[in-house]
């Protein structure tokens, strides 16, 4: 053999073996990525899978766990929701879906300014129709036909504990596709008097079971209002005042909502209001709650806190609605609860 050849052999074992070594470095980091994707740091099981909203028994939400799928639309049983995930590929900042039909919000930074949007799915959680927004997704709903879909983002300010904020909700009607940009659009009763104003702000639409009864938040003068809706008449009615971001009990009696208990503070606690007689009942939570709680069924809701007190990460408690009992972790690192 001569020297060259011998060389040359040298330097093609040489490749092999660093092409091997390369490999297995390649296959262990996959092989421990694979595992981090499934429960990463401890946290719980999350894994890629087809997600629809035909099911039943199962909770939908935004998955909040580090890793591959944080930010997606993921769904457990409803009867181990601190069992193993499974995620779509569909990310959302505020999710809810009904009857088959969902309403994704989507905010992505843009480079000279951010995307936000709102998406109509089906049940297969394919898009429908893309709507734009006027500014940082806050608030979504579906009816419980599943024909309306609601949601409110904030057009100035983030959050609702700011001094100066304004809101822009929107209404779609999922079959015709009309959509209403404003509620600032209805007439407003207040007091039983006709009422106008340039303060006006709405949010947190729940929807009746009619297709045209809904209830919302109004704010005007420093004061908000839990109003009722007629979506054919386009008018809405002051009811209570200290409520926000109510949600209607399916049984349609009830509102649960979160009622600021210190005026000028970012403190909120939660309350059920009985539509019948306007007794308010508060829950076991003692906690401020700044978000719009969901009814799992007609005895429980579901809400979102922070993690540890951290911005930016929640998890999801359950509270019985009849002001008994204690609240309870329903899905740590969850947000958006919608149950099927």
């Amino acid at each position: 053999m001569t020297p060259l050849r011998r060389r040359l052999l040298v330097l093609l074992a040489a490749v092999l073996l660093l092409a091997g070594l390369g490999t297995g470095v390649v296959l262990h980091a996959a092989a421990r990525a694979d595992r981090a994707n499934e429960a990463p740091s401890g946290g719980p099981a999350v894994g890629a899978g087809k997600v629809t909203l035909d099911g039943r028994d199962r909770l939908m939400f935004v998955n909040g766990a580090a890793g591959p799928h944080r930010g997606a639309v993921a769904s457990v049983p409803s009867a181990d929701p601190a069992g193993r995930r499974t995620a779509s590929d569909l990310t959302c900042v505020r999710f809810y879906a009904a009857a088959g039909t969902g309403v994704c919000l989507q905010s992505d930074p843009g480079v000279l300014k951010q995307r936000n949007r709102a998406l109509l799915l089906d049940s297969g959680l394919r898009t429908l129709r893309t709507f734009p927004l006027a500014g940082t997704p806050s608030r979504a709903r579906v009816s419980p036909s599943g024909r309306f879909a609601a949601w409110t983002v904030f057009v100035s300010g983030e959050s609702y504990s700011s001094a100066f904020f304004s809101t822009r909700t929107s209404i779609l009607d999922t079959r015709t596709m009309r959509l209403t940009p404003s509620l600032e659009t209805f007439s407003i009763v207040k007091e039983g008097k006709p009422y106008r104003a340039s303060d006006v702000n709405f949010w947190g639409v729940t929807f009746a079971s009619d297709d045209d009864t809904f209830y919302a938040t109004l704010n005007t003068g420093n004061k908000t209002h839990l109003v009722r809706g007629s979506l054919t008449r386009r008018t809405v009615t002051t009811l209570a005042e200290n409520v926000e971001c109510p949600s209607l009990s399916p049984d349609g009696t009830r509102v649960a909502y979160k009622k600021r208990v210190l005026s000028g503070a970012s403190l909120w606690h939660e309350y059920v209001l009985d539509l019948r007689t306007l007794r308010q009942t508060p829950l076991a939570e003692r906690h401020s709650v700044d978000d719009q709680a969901t009814w799992l069924d007609d005895r429980t809701l579901a809400y979102a806190l922070p993690t540890n007190g951290k911005v930016g990460s929640s998890d999801l408690w359950s509270v019985p609605a009849d002001g008994t009992g204690s609240p309870r972790l329903l899905i740590a690192a969850a947000s958006s609860p919608a149950p099927l």
